[in-house]
């Protein structure tokens, strides 16, 4: 099956997001992971930052990304009619 530039628009695109999304995802996990220790000499709402940001930030931050993906996605979809009947 061959895919025409419209198709390849749409996956490049689609590709693109998802690599920014992930490297946002690596940059919350294992990034702000390895600098816990520096991260628990600062104090946010009288918690150490690094127990803060894996207590409750970082699942904050996935739920964003879940809804930036699901969001432009469905924006994909209509810019470029998927799902739509041909």
């Amino acid at each position: 099956m061959k895919i025409d530039e419209r198709q390849r628009a749409y996956w490049r695109r689609n590709l693109a997001l998802t690599l920014t999304l992930l490297g946002v995802w690596f940059g919350v996990t294992f990034v702000g992971g390895y600098f816990a220790a520096e991260l628990n000499a600062v104090s946010f709402l009288g918690f150490p930052l690094g127990f803060y940001l894996f207590a409750q930030g970082s699942l904050l931050i996935y739920l964003v990304i879940i809804v930036i993906y699901v969001f432009v996605m469905n924006r994909m979809d209509r810019q470029y009619r998927y799902g739509a009947r041909r």
